[in-house]
């Protein structure tokens, strides 16, 4: 799966962006016909908890998936969003299983 990286406003570490591909890549055992992905990261600047935020937007045969996740951490933001992306990934192969 190729996938792209987006750090908005902020240059992400080489740590950060191989923690993220690692769990990009694990959605490839639950769906093998994943095209290709993009990975917003940002920071909102309100001043409270939970202003880190991943974005994840996956493109699959036939549509597209979407996850938008905030946290205290990009690393447990991007956790979620994968855990999400997973759970929609699983609902749209069992659909495709069902006709």
């Amino acid at each position: 799966m190729k996938l792209q990286m987006h750090s908005i406003h902020f240059d992400a570490d080489k740590k950060l962006v191989d923690f993220i591909e690692k769990r990009t890549k694990k959605l490839e055992k639950y769906y093998n016909r994943i095209i290709d992905g993009e990975v917003f990261l940002r920071i909102i600047k309100n001043g409270n908890h939970h202003n880190k935020v991943a974005e994840i937007k996956l493109n699959i045969p036939g549509t597209q998936l979407f996850a938008k996740e905030h946290s205290d951490t990009f690393e447990e933001a991007t956790d979620l969003a994968v855990n999400a992306i997973r759970r929609q990934l699983k609902k749209h192969k069992d659909r495709l299983k069902a006709h």
